[in-house]
C-alpha cells in the first residue's frame, strides 16, 4: 500500500472538494454527512490510539465532546468541542496517510495542497464553495463537523487535516515536532495580520511555509556536515 502517490491526497482534498461543491449539487449536504458520520469515531481512535499517550479507554472522551458539540452547538463550549473533534479526526487521517506515503513526498504534498488553496482563494473561486459548505446543516440540530466554526472564525477542514499532516510526518522525532508546531503558531499569528487587507486567507500557507523552512535548515545542515566531513586516508 506504501507509495509517493499518496501524496497527492492533501491537494485533491481541497481541489475535488471545491469543484464538486461548485458543478455538482448536493454535494455539500453529502459532504455534511459524512463528517457527522466519519469524524466522532475518527477522533476517538485518536484518543485511543493516534496520538501520543493514547490509551484505548482514552477512545471514550469522543462521546462528552459530541454531546457538547450537539447540545451547545451555538455556544462557544460546543463549538470548541466541536472543533477538538475535528481536530482529533485529522490526526488519526494524518497518522494513516503518514504511514503509507514516503515523508518527503508527504510535505511534498503539503505544499502543493497550500499552493492550490492560495489559488482558489486569489482566484475567487472557493469562497462560493466555501460558504455552502459551511451553510450546510444536519437534520434534528445535530452539530455541523464538516468545518470550523468558533465565534466569529471560520475556517476548513482542510486547514486541521494539513497542519496534522505535518505533525504526523515528524512525529518520529519529537523535538522536532515541537518546534515545527510552536513555527506554525508564531507563523500563522503573522500570517493573520494580513486580514486586517483583507476578510478570507489560505490557512493552509504557514504550515507550509514552516516546511520549507525546516527543508531549508535541513539540507544547510547536511551541506554544512559534508563539507566539515574528514576524508579517511587511502590505504
Amino acid at each position: 500500500m506504501r507509495g509517493p502517490a499518496w501524496a497527492l491526497v492533501p491537494i485533491g482534498s481541497i481541489v475535488v472538494v471545491v469543484f464538486a461543491i461548485r458543478y455538482a449539487s448536493g454535494t455539500a449536504d453529502w459532504l455534511t454527512w459524512l463528517a457527522l458520520i466519519a469524524v466522532p469515531p475518527l477522533a476517538a481512535a485518536a484518543l485511543g490510539w493516534a496520538i501520543r499517550g493514547a490509551r484505548p479507554v482514552f477512545a471514550l472522551g469522543a462521546v462528552p465532546l459530541f454531546v457538547i458539540a450537539w447540545a451547545s452547538k451555538t455556544s462557544l463550549a460546543g463549538e470548541a468541542c466541536g472543533a477538538l473533534l475535528s481536530a482529533l479526526s485529522c490526526v488519526t487521517l494524518g497518522v494513516l496517510l503518514a504511514s503509507v506515503t514516503p515523508a518527503s513526498w508527504l510535505k511534498l504534498g503539503i505544499v502543493l495542497m497550500a499552493g492550490a488553496d492560495t489559488w482558489l482563494v486569489v482566484s475567487d473561486i472557493l469562497q462560493a464553495p466555501n460558504a455552502t459548505l459551511v451553510a450546510a446543516h444536519p437534520p434534528a440540530g445535530l452539530p455541523q463537523l464538516q468545518s470550523v466554526l468558533f465565534g466569529s472564525i471560520s475556517f476548513g477542514y482542510g486547514d486541521l487535516f494539513v497542519a496534522a499532516l505535518l505533525g504526523a510526518v515528524l512525529a518520529a522525532t519529537p523535538r522536532l515536532e515541537t518546534r515545527a508546531a510552536v513555527l506554525v503558531l508564531l507563523v500563522a499569528s503573522a500570517f493573520d495580520v494580513l486580514f486586517a487587507a483583507v476578510n478570507e486567507l489560505p490557512a493552509t500557507v504557514p504550515v507550509a511555509l514552516v516546511v520549507i523552512g525546516l527543508e531549508v535548515v535541513s539540507a544547510g545542515r547536511r551541506r554544512s556536515t559534508r563539507a566539515g566531513a574528514t576524508p579517511r586516508p587511502a590505504r
